[in-house]
């Protein structure tokens, strides 16, 4: 069924091409939008992505072609915003594509590692290393790229604040993409799996299990300590407004001097320390929350 929709959409927006080049002369206006259009479904890279939102930029340039005088201005405002969507979708789907396919590449690679002898192991390690680092350099210029993608985003928010939901849900998807792509770069970097979270009013809460501190002892575990680190990427990938680290435990002081653990886990792994807090409580059985509060 996608992929019947994507064909779809793809006949249509030949359709809609077809029938712009004699406008496209005449105007100027349309006739740049048509060409940046065309420059991303002539790139192989990036022209199997967005069909949908690449048919919704085609039926919008079709509209300012044909608006009137009293309707161009608002035409041409809502086929720029669509474009730039079209664009920013096709660059978003090719990157999480990339992140999939270097992801399995991996793990194949580390179980085919797991065969070899130590030594021989050791050096897949490390390649592998320098490629994720690599990896998380291109996801970092990414991530630029797409915060400063991110105005032109809300200004098309408000000038498609009448479309359907459909349409809402899409742009919606975009922005969960962005988020999961960020999970991704930060599991890649830290070497590991994020703690569970959850969504509260307050921001987003990552909660350290049971077995992150041994009975009375304030030092993280092995497992514990790579979910810090691997926080601590997420943060820099996705940056919080703030970071309040929660401790509770059978004794105050104790919960105090875990919570200060892993605030130094997180600076260690690249947080500001001047924006993390952190508390303390005694109270009955052991928890230790991470909280990232929205911008």
């Amino acid at each position: 069924m996608k992929l019947r929709q994507t064909l779809l959409c793809m006949l249509l927006a030949a359709a809609l091409g077809a029938a712009l080049p004699a406008q496209a002369a005449e105007d100027p206006e349309v006739a740049r939008l048509s060409r940046r259009l065309s420059t991303l479904e002539a790139d192989p890279s990036l022209n199997t992505f967005g069909a949908y939102e690449r048919l919704q930029a085609r039926q919008a340039i079709q509209a300012l072609a044909e608006a009137g005088r009293r309707d161009r201005d608002g035409a041409y405002y809502v086929a720029e915003r669509r474009v730039q969507v079209a664009e920013i979708v096709a660059r978003s789907q090719a990157a999480q594509r990339e992140v999939d396919r270097l992801d399995r590449e991996r793990s194949d690679l580390l179980v085919e590692a797991s065969r070899r002898d130590a030594e021989r192991a050791r050096a897949e390690a490390e390649r592998l290393r320098l490629q994720a680092q690599m990896q998380a350099e291109e996801a970092e210029r990414l991530r630029a790229q797409a915060a400063a993608d991110a105005l032109a985003i809300q200004d098309a928010d408000a000038a498609l604040a009448t479309v359907t939901d459909a349409q809402t849900a899409k742009l919606n998807a975009a922005r969960e993409r962005e988020a999961a792509l960020a999970r991704q770069e930060a599991e890649l970097v830290g070497g590991g799996k994020l703690p569970a979270s959850r969504r509260e009013a307050r921001g987003e809460v990552f909660s350290l299990g049971r077995d992150a501190f041994a009975a009375g002892k304030s030092s993280l575990g092995g497992g514990a300590a790579t979910q810090v680190r691997t926080v601590a990427a997420y943060v820099e990938a996705l940056p919080a407004g703030s970071v309040r680290v929660e401790a509770q435990a059978g004794d105050a002081k104790l919960a105090q001097r875990r919570a200060e653990a892993v605030r130094d886990a997180l600076v260690a792994g690249g947080t500001p320390a001047a924006k993390i807090a952190v508390s303390g409580k005694a109270g009955k059985g052991d928890k230790l929350d991470i909280v990232l509060g929205q911008k």
